[in-house]
């Protein structure tokens, strides 16, 4: 059986607003593609676009949203209709059966009932390849519609059935000439007929069937039209599909899970799927191959690769230590397009989707230039450029932009970001010290030694917050006066969606300084154990509503661990930093089985951190401090696997023993898990 077949786009879908079981999309795309398809259900629903159970659909949509909360950018929606054009959604959406549409990484097909015509897509990395099949009598047509903001296309080629246009559809500041092109290509001629506000339709002169290319470009037609010639021109729909089953396979193929559970096997790469959606590709290559890319900042179109649509406070703590044991060369290849990000416009991205969106604390991409330093996958020039943007982050405050981080000179000032003036202030606080260190990794491996320890002191500041009454974390005003009224379990106001509990047990750099502050691993081990003891209760403090995350939370049983969230990923290993390994196999396990199904994901997937905390769990092996060769062990949830990683086999076996609770990423490459 294909690991593909494995594969269910859908897991996670199941989503609204006030609950999460992944807040994804079944994207029908090429790994890390710049061009997704998903079908689109209702967009009444805004970013919720498509839920699978609806049985309605208002066309196929192009799609790069990486998250609902983020939202899309670049998107058109394409429908095939046969007899009258119909144009608003309210008026052109038609009936499907969601139980036999084929939503696959390589393949849709969707059948549009009320219009009796068939939708055949498979992707490329900037385009797609299109067959339409009539089975009604009636004029057979071809529609395109925009989301939102402007949008233009026209008939260039009636004879040949080639359309160009473009779209500005986007959600954040971006360049005044940002536009995403497009181009069709159709083995027919055409004839548009309608074209106004809500979308333009296109007569087919074609039989029962009809195919098409399709290329997008964000530099200009021309471009787009390279890229069709590139990944389209010559081949048929089925080589096209063959194309794109070939590189998924390969890539599922990377971890070869042995188990009789067809659930773990479903869920597992349905994972590794997700793991290799984003980032999404923004780069393009002219007619001598050259990388080039445009610049959201200036609008220029700038030399090298680029990367986007991540957001690094969630993939540090899991897709990038993936990444690290199975993909190397790739990690090194995305570091190269975010320090292009760096080159563009002076600041390292932290939430790009295409240009900065700024959202979450800190700036986590810290964590991903030191992981790939400290395990040797990113050197030299690169690592040299990555320590000088990382120092641009800790000196250089950010203002009002949505670069970098903010209040700078307090943190400096304070060692830590003041709760009078700053909002999420210990999450800040808290990012900024392990951004610090990660600086202080970096300049270690480069021999900048006086440059490690200056940072590497500055990272001790995360201890001023610690308050041993209440064995939190806590925010302190300029002043250094703790907060009135505290509440172990109120969400927002110091903390970013969570509250002490989820956020107190942060250092990621620093587990051996914070089991001190409670006296030693007796006096950890029991606040872990209170942790994971105490009811899922919460009280929506600064938020005055209930957010998704608290509902998750509170559906599971977990205790104050919210799983749903990337600030507990780690805590269940924290009892074996502690010593107390049994405790994290049990609670890891009980997880990996409680919170995961082959369609559901305990809560927002994000960009593969969600998917990539389930690969390593049931590995057994999890990186608890990205920046450091470390991962912690627990009992995996196969009974064997095998990575095919760059350096060799790596062979997991849940019966073998091991002595060592701590594994370097080294002993890891070289397959010496039990030696």
């Amino acid at each position: 059986m294909r690991k593909l077949d494995y594969v269910n786009t859908r897991m996670g879908t199941k989503s609204t607003t006030r609950y999460s079981t992944g807040n994804t999309l079944p994207f029908t795309q090429n790994p890390w593609a710049m061009a997704g398809f998903v079908p689109q259900t209702s967009s009444e629903r805004s970013t919720w676009f498509y839920h699978p159970d609806d049985r309605g659909i208002e066309g196929i949509r192009l799609s790069h949203q990486p998250s609902p909360w983020i939202r899309d950018y670049g998107n058109i929606v394409m429908m095939p209709q046969s007899g009258a054009p119909f144009m608003h959604y309210h008026e052109r959406w038609s009936g499907f059966k969601p139980e036999d549409a084929v939503l696959m990484p390589d393949y849709i097909n969707v059948e549009f009932l009320r219009y009796r015509t068939r939708m055949e897509l498979t992707p490329t990395t900037r385009g797609a390849k299109i067959k339409c099949t009539f089975h009604s009598q009636e004029q057979p047509r071809f529609g395109l519609f925009p989301v939102k903001d402007d949008f233009h296309c026209e008939v260039v080629d009636a004879a040949n059935g080639i359309i160009k246009g473009y779209t500005n559809s986007i959600n954040y500041k971006h360049a005044d000439n940002y536009a995403m092109y497009f181009v069709f290509k159709f083995d027919c001629s055409i004839e548009m007929d309608v074209n106004n506000e809500h979308g333009a339709s296109f007569l087919l002169h074609c039989g029962d069937t009809a195919e098409a290319d399709l290329a997008i470009s964000f530099i200009n037609h021309e471009q787009a039209l390279l890229n069709m010639q590139r990944e389209l021109s010559g081949k048929t729909f089925d080589q096209v599909r063959n194309d794109c089953a070939q590189t998924w396979e390969g890539l599922l193929n990377k971890i070869d899970i042995e188990t009789p559970d067809e659930g773990i096997k479903k869920t597992f790469y349905s994972c590794m799927y997700r793991a290799f959606l984003f980032p999404h590709a923004f780069h393009e290559y002219d007619a001598d191959n050259q990388p080039m890319h445009f610049s959201m900042h200036d609008g220029k179109v700038r030399p090298g690769i680029l990367y986007t649509d991540c957001g690094f406070w969630d993939t540090f703590r899991t897709l990038y230590p993936l990444y690290a044991i199975i993909l190397p060369e790739k990690y090194a290849e995305l570091v190269e397009g975010f320090i292009n990000f760096y080159k563009d416009c002076g600041w390292l991205p932290k939430w790009p989707c295409p240009g900065e969106v700024g959202a979450m604390p800190g700036t986590l991409i810290d964590a991903v230039l030191a992981d790939a330093a400290v395990k040797g996958i990113i050197k030299g020039n690169l690592s040299e450029d990555a320590l000088e943007a990382m120092i641009k982050h800790a000196e250089t405050d950010a203002g009002k932009s949505p670069h970098g981080r903010k209040g700078v000179d307090d943190y400096r000032r304070l060692g830590y970001i003041p709760n009078d003036k700053y909002g999420e202030s210990v999450n800040h606080s808290l990012d900024y010290a392990y951004g610090d260190w990660c600086i202080a990794q970096v300049a270690k491996v480069l021999g900048k030694h006086d440059l490690a320890k200056k940072y590497h002191d500055l990272s001790m500041n995360y201890k001023t917050l610690f308050d041993k009454t209440s064995g939190f974390l806590r925010g302190k005003d300029a002043h250094g006066n703790l907060s009135d009224n505290f509440n172990p379990i109120r969400w927002g106001g110091e903390y970013c969606e969570g509250g002490p509990w989820q956020t107190s047990f942060g250092m990621h750099h620093d587990f051996e300084g914070m089991i001190e502050l409670y006296g030693g691993k007796a006096g950890f081990l029991a606040k872990m154990e209170e942790l994971f003891n105490t009811p899922p209760h919460y009280d929506v403090g600064s938020y005055r509503h209930e957010i998704h995350e608290m509902t998750e939370m509170a559906s599971q049983n977990f205790g104050q661990c919210a799983i749903s969230n990337q600030p507990s990923f780690h805590l269940p290993w924290l009892f074996a930093i502690a010593g107390d390994s049994a405790k994290t196999d049990y609670w890891v396990e009980k997880i990996l089985r409680e919170g995961f199904t082959p369609d559901t994901f305990p809560g927002d997937e994000d960009n593969g951190s969600l998917s990539s905390w389930y690969i390593l769990a049931s590995l057994g092996m999890y990186a608890v401090s990205p920046g450091t060769t470390e991962y912690v062990r627990n009992k995996p949830l196969v009974d064997k696997a095998v990575i095919y990683a760059p350096t060799g086999d790596i062979v997991v076996d849940k019966n073998k023993t091991y002595t060592d609770t701590i594994i370097h990423y080294a002993q890891i490459m070289d397959n010496k898990l039990y030696e």
